[in-house]
This record gives C-alpha cells, sequence and structure tokens, in this order.
C-alpha cells in the first residue's frame, strides 16, 4: 500500500506539503523571535520619547512660571519706582508750597514793616525800651526826620463813644517822644495818620491800648 501510495505521489505531496507547512511555521517563528528580541528596544524607544515629552513639558512649564515670576517681579519694580516718584514729586510739591508760603509771609512782613505806621512805631518801641539815653536820643532824632516839623501834633484819644472822641491834653511830637524816653512805656498805639504832599507826617492821633 505504501508502494502505491508512494507510486502515486502521494506521499511526496504530503511530504512536499509538510516541509511547506514546516518552512512556514519556522518562518513565523523566527519573525516572532524577531518581534520578540525588538520589544525591549521599541519599549526604550517609547519610554525615551515619553521622558522627554515628559522633561519637555516640565521645562516648557518651567519656562513659563520663570516668564510669569520675572514679569511679576519687573511690574512689582514698576509700581515700586511709580509710587516713589509721586511721593517725591508729592513732597516737592508740599516743600514749594512752604517755600512760596514762607516767602509771601516774609514780603508781606517787610512791606508792613516799611509803612510809615509800622517805622513809627519801630521808633516808639525802640524810645521807650531804650537803657541808654544816647540810644534813645538816636532813635528820636530819626523818628523827627518823619514829621513836618517838632511842633507836629499829637492826638491821644481816651474815650470813644458813638463815634465821639475824647482826646488827652493835646501835646507835640518832640514832646511825645521825650515823654517816652522818661516813661520807658510805649501805652498807645498809632490810629491816624495824616501827611502833607511831600510824605511828612503833619498830625498823628493815637489810642490808649487795651
Amino acid at each position: 500500500m505504501v508502494h502505491n501510495l508512494l507510486a502515486i505521489g502521494v506521499i511526496p505531496t504530503i511530504l512536499q506539503s509538510g516541509i511547506k507547512i514546516n518552512s512556514n511555521l519556522i518562518f513565523k517563528h523566527k519573525n516572532s523571535n524577531t518581534m520578540i528580541s525588538r520589544l525591549p528596544r521599541l519599549f526604550v524607544t517609547v519610554l525615551l520619547c515619553g521622558l522627554l515629552i515628559v522633561t519637555g513639558c516640565k521645562s516648557k512649564k518651567k519656562a513659563l512660571e520663570a516668564q510669569a515670576a520675572e514679569k511679576a517681579r519687573m511690574e512689582q519694580e514698576a509700581a515700586a519706582k511709580k509710587q516713589k516718584e509721586e511721593e517725591e514729586a508729592r513732597r516737592k510739591r508740599e516743600e514749594d508750597e512752604k517755600a512760596r508760603a514762607a516767602a509771601e509771609e516774609e514780603a508781606r512782613l517787610k512791606a508792613a514793616s516799611a509803612t510809615p505806621t509800622a517805622k513809627l512805631d519801630n521808633y516808639f518801641n525802640a524810645i521807650a525800651s531804650s537803657g541808654n539815653p544816647s540810644s534813645a536820643n538816636s532813635s528820636i532824632n530819626e523818628a523827627l526826620t518823619m514829621f513836618a516839623s517838632g511842633q507836629t501834633p499829637v492826638l491821644i484819644v481816651i474815650a470813644e463813644e458813638n463815634g465821639q472822641k475824647d482826646y488827652d491834653k493835646p501835646t507835640t511830637i518832640q514832646d511825645y517822644l521825650n515823654y517816652l524816653k522818661d516813661q520807658k512805656k510805649n501805652l498807645n498805639t498809632i490810629t491816624d495818620v495824616k501827611f502833607d504832599g511831600s510824605g511828612k507826617i503833619t498830625e498823628l492821633e493815637l489810642t490808649r491800648k487795651k
């Protein structure tokens, strides 16, 4: 029977088929081994790619955070600089305002002291407070230059009611200045001054200080 099978070529055919089958199995086996041998490399490659992606994301995140921190620092510095400049400008305005007010006050006092009334009142105080007769006489002579003459009348108001004034005994500027030197007190305030065309005092009105 075997002989018959050999004769008709069945066994060779089967053997040939078997060889083909075995060859296919061997080929598939080799391919499987190759794929299996490649798996670690593939895994490493995927892992490295994953690590690179994660590292890249972390690096990008850190870069963004660093940029945000730098931006916040710059904004904070700019705000602090602006605040400092505003404070300096405000302080300068305040200093300028104080200086202007002081200059105006000084000018006002200077102008007030330059008026004949203020100047004459200064002479009165200097004569009354002088402890040296020579100094008092010097102030008297200077004060007299403001008057038309040493006989210029001085009226001293001792009372006033409903616009009506009561005067003390009339005196002259010469006598009044000597009175201040002797009494060493300036008890009156200047309330009215009259001048002539040349700016000299022709009449002086005083009122008792309250």
